[in-house]
C-alpha cells in the first residue's frame, strides 16, 4: 500500500512534467518507428500492385547483389574516406574556438567573434553551395581573378571538375560553416570548470597555456569523448544535400557517396528500384550503429566515459 500511495503521489506531483514530453514521444513514434516498418522492402521483389506486405519474399537478394556490384568498393570508399576527411579536420576546431574564447577576458570581444563565427550554420545548402561556385569560378569568381592577377592572366583549374579537390572543398567549407555551432557546447562545458582550480593554478605560477592544458582540457573531455562517440557513430551518413548539389559529372568518381546513390536509385534511374535502394539504406544504418556500439565500448574502457 505504501508504495502504491508513494507512486500516486509522485504522478500527482510530476505529471505536468510527462505532460511536456508526451508530444516529443509521439512525434518520434509517428515519424521515426513507424516509419521503419518499410525496411521489410529490402527483402522483398516489390510489386506496386501487391503492395509491400504482399510482395514475394527475396531474403537477402538485394544486400547480395549490392555487395557484388561493380561501385560497391567505390561508393563504401567515398563514402568512409569523406566522413573520416570530416572527422579528423573537423573535430579540433570547435573545442579550440571555445578554449581561445574561454581564454579572453574581453566579453564584448568574445560576443562579437561568437556571433560571427555562429551566423555561417544558418546560411541554407543550396545558397552555401551557390556561394562555393561562385567564389571558385575560374574566370568571374573571388579565387579566380585573384589567381588570374598573380599569374599574370592564367586561368584558374576549376575546382568543382577536380575530383581530388571534392573531398577538400566539401570538408572546409563544412569545417567554416559549422565550427562556431559546434563550439556551444564545448563553452557551456568551459563554463561549469571550478574557478577555484584556476585561482589555485594562478597561485602556483601556471601560465595561461598550462591551465588550458592541466585544467580546461580535462575538465572537459567528458564532453569531447561523447561527441566524438556521436560523430563516429554516424560516419556512414554522409549530408545528401551539399554532396548532391557539388556533383557533377566530372567529380562524380569522388562525389558519389552512398547517400546520393540510394537516391539515384530509388527516385532517378528508371522507374525507382526500391527494394535495392531500401536494402543499401539499411546496411548504411547497421553499419553506422556497429560503430557506435564499438566506439562507444572502446571509450568506457579507455576513460570511462561513454554514452551508457
Amino acid at each position: 500500500m505504501a508504495n502504491k500511495s508513494q507512486i500516486k503521489s509522485y504522478w500527482k506531483n510530476n505529471w505536468q512534467l510527462y505532460a511536456f514530453l508526451l508530444p516529443s514521444i509521439i512525434f518520434i513514434i509517428i515519424f521515426a518507428y513507424i516509419p521503419m516498418g518499410g525496411i521489410v522492402l529490402a527483402f522483398k521483389d516489390y510489386d506496386f500492385t501487391k503492395g509491400i506486405f504482399g510482395s514475394p519474399w527475396v531474403g537477402f537478394e538485394n544486400f547480395e547483389r549490392f555487395f557484388s556490384a561493380y561501385n560497391f568498393w567505390p561508393l563504401l570508399w567515398n563514402t568512409i574516406s569523406l566522413s573520416l576527411y570530416g572527422l579528423i579536420a573537423g573535430f579540433p576546431f570547435p573545442i579550440i574556438l571555445a578554449l581561445i574564447l574561454n581564454a579572453f577576458p574581453c566579453l564584448k570581444f568574445k560576443k562579437v567573434v561568437q556571433t560571427v563565427s555562429y551566423m555561417p550554420h544558418f546560411i541554407s545548402t543550396v545558397v552555401m553551395v551557390g556561394m562555393l561556385m561562385q567564389l571558385f569560378n575560374p574566370r568571374t569568381g573571388a579565387f579566380g581573378v585573384i589567381y588570374q592577377i598573380i599569374t599574370g592572366g592564367q586561368m584558374m583549374t576549376d575546382w568543382f571538375g577536380e575530383p581530388g579537390a571534392f573531398q577538400h572543398l566539401y570538408v572546409w567549407s563544412g569545417i567554416w560553416q559549422g565550427i562556431g555551432w559546434g563550439s556551444i557546447i564545448y563553452i557551456a562545458a568551459l563554463s561549469g570548470v571550478d574557478e577555484s582550480l584556476h585561482e589555485a593554478a594562478i597561485i602556483d605560477g601556471a601560465s595561461r597555456f598550462q591551465r588550458v592544458i592541466y585544467i580546461d582540457i580535462p575538465c572537459i573531455l567528458p564532453t569531447m569523448v561523447i561527441m566524438l562517440i556521436l560523430n563516429a557513430g554516424s560516419i556512414m551518413n554522409v549530408g545528401f544535400e551539399k554532396t548532391y548539389l557539388m556533383q557533377n559529372s566530372l567529380n562524380i568518381s569522388r562525389s558519389e557517396v552512398i547517400s546520393t546513390y540510394v537516391y539515384k536509385v530509388g527516385m532517378v534511374i528508371g522507374t525507382g528500384d526500391y527494394p535495392y535502394s531500401t536494402a543499401i539504406g539499411l546496411f548504411n544504418s547497421v553499419i553506422n550503429f556497429i560503430m557506435l556500439i564499438l566506439v562507444n565500448s572502446i571509450s568506457k574502457r579507455l576513460t570511462e566515459s561513454s554514452l551508457w
